[in-house]
């Protein structure tokens, strides 16, 4: 199966283990936007050119998205926040779903004003159990 992972930058020193452990599983791993790149971010930020930017990523997201079979959603506590899940990331989910995709989480889906809409995008919790991750 084609998965895209998907995080907050917080989190992005797990993705080499679930990039692993997925592909020792027989699946195709895609990695999130500028995963080796944290600092162009950061280069942007506060600038007139950050708009563009983020807007390109989130572009870029929907076309990967388009090409995998599932999503990925690597949550964790962040700041006292239990699952978290970032305004970029509630997106790639979003598109997940309008684009028909499956939709994993590896831990319980976070509390909080989007629960619902979470709910509704019906993704399969998997208590960081990778091996319920199906092959298509």
């Amino acid at each position: 199966m084609k998965i895209f992972l998907i995080c907050s930058k917080s989190f992005y020193d797990k993705l080499d283990y679930y990039k692993q452990s997925l592909e020792n599983l027989g699946h195709t791993i895609y990695l999130p936007n500028c995963w080796n790149c944290p600092e162009t971010e950061a280069k942007y930020r506060g600038t007139s050119d950050h708009a563009k930017w983020k807007a390109s990523m989130i572009k870029h997201s929907e076309e990967v998205i388009k090409g995998v079979d599932a999503v990925l959603v690597l949550n964790f506590e962040k700041n006292g926040i239990k699952n978290y899940i970032g305004g970029a990331t509630f997106l790639e989910i979003y598109d997940a779903f309008r684009l028909n995709k499956l939709i994993y989480f590896v831990n319980d889906l976070p509390d909080g004003m989007l629960k619902d809409e979470l709910i509704g995008f019906d993704p399969i919790i998997i208590h960081n159990k990778l091996e319920l991750i199906n092959k298509k």
